[in-house]
């Protein structure tokens, strides 16, 4: 089992962490919601629970809880500007369908 990040999401979720001046990485999960049933949840992580699953890519620790990794197994995590958005892409095999609007996906 693996989560990764491209060097842009590292670099930036490097940048979020100083400007915040503390956390020990990145939480990313997921939760029920929008109409294909699942979204993507991201946090500092200021700790790390006994039961989470930590790795490590590009210098920058994954925290994910182990309810939410069977969804995000194999997940890269990218950081990009498409015109005048920017913001964090999933790209995970896992997922079989999403919404119209991206907001939530299915497995």
């Amino acid at each position: 089992m693996a989560i990764s990040l491209t060097d842009n999401a590292a670099e930036r979720v490097r940048d979020f962490l100083a400007n915040r001046g503390k956390g020990v990485g990145l939480r990313l999960g997921v939760r029920t919601s929008g109409c294909s049933g699942m979204a993507y949840v991201l946090e500092f992580a200021d700790e790390i629970a006994p039961e989470d699953e930590v790795f490590e890519s590009n210098g920058v620790k994954i925290i994910v809880d182990p309810k939410s990794l069977i969804y995000l197994d194999g997940t890269e995590l990218d950081y990009g500007k498409e015109g005048l958005n920017e913001g964090f892409k999933f790209n995970n095999p896992n997922v079989r369908d999403e919404c119209g609007c991206g907001e939530s996906f299915t497995v």
